[in-house]
């Protein structure tokens, strides 16, 4: 398999996953504005929308959105699918947080890095939105357990991670929401996301 990202993107999500699962996979890191990869290659022949995630598979097949390869990921690594005891609505829970991840929280955050520019009413509006959802997400973790699921690390876990560590980047501070706070730094100590970070030159 071969993953294309832009560091911090998205994509990371599913780079986080496949070290998580010890996967044998490969990287090309994309340019979006350029349009091209690392290696000097058209991306759009890989994803004519131009954006990343995008796999490639060893007989040359392309899987793109984000929500879909984690969906993926959670099919070939059913650990980071399901809770450890395995309960029978855990893959439509996982969906379902994909999808308020997806619809939701990724959305507050598009007018961050939009390159527009907003009135100063209008990006006082975009906070305020970014802010009710974040306390959406905080409430999620109200049910106790270090993660989405509990206590078993989830591919929503590791969007909901990538998603979250982009507060960093517009100087949004997590302080008012500190079980997300506490949640986000306990991913991050995680192997996996360590290694995801140093991978993507985002390591601090």
């Amino acid at each position: 398999m071969k993953l294309f990202y832009k560091p911090g993107a998205c994509s990371m999500a599913a780079h986080l996953i496949l070290n998580e699962a010890g996967a044998t996979y490969s990287l090309e890191k994309v340019d979006t504005s350029a349009g091209l990869t690392e290696t000097g290659a058209v991306y759009d022949e890989t994803n004519p929308r131009g954006y990343v995630p995008a796999l490639r598979f060893e007989n040359g097949d392309v899987l793109t959105e984000n929500v879909a390869i984690l969906h993926w990921l959670g099919e070939q690594y059913p650990d980071f699918a399901s809770d450890s005891a395995g309960k029978p609505l855990d893959r439509f829970r996982v969906l379902e947080l994909l999808s308020f991840l997806s619809s939701e929280l990724h959305k507050g955050f598009s007018p961050f890095f939009s390159g527009k520019q907003f009135s100063e009413a209008d990006a006082a509006d975009n906070l305020a939105k970014l802010k009710i959802r974040l306390g959406q997400f905080d409430a999620l973790l109200a049910k106790g357990g270090d993660y989405l699921l509990g206590d078993s690390f989830s591919v929503a876990d590791a969007y909901a991670f990538v998603i979250l560590n982009w507060t960093n980047f517009i100087g949004v501070s997590l302080g008012d929401w500190p079980k997300t706070a506490a949640y986000v730094e306990r991913i991050r100590a995680r192997p996996a996301a360590q290694k995801t970070l140093q991978e993507e030159g985002l390591a601090a």
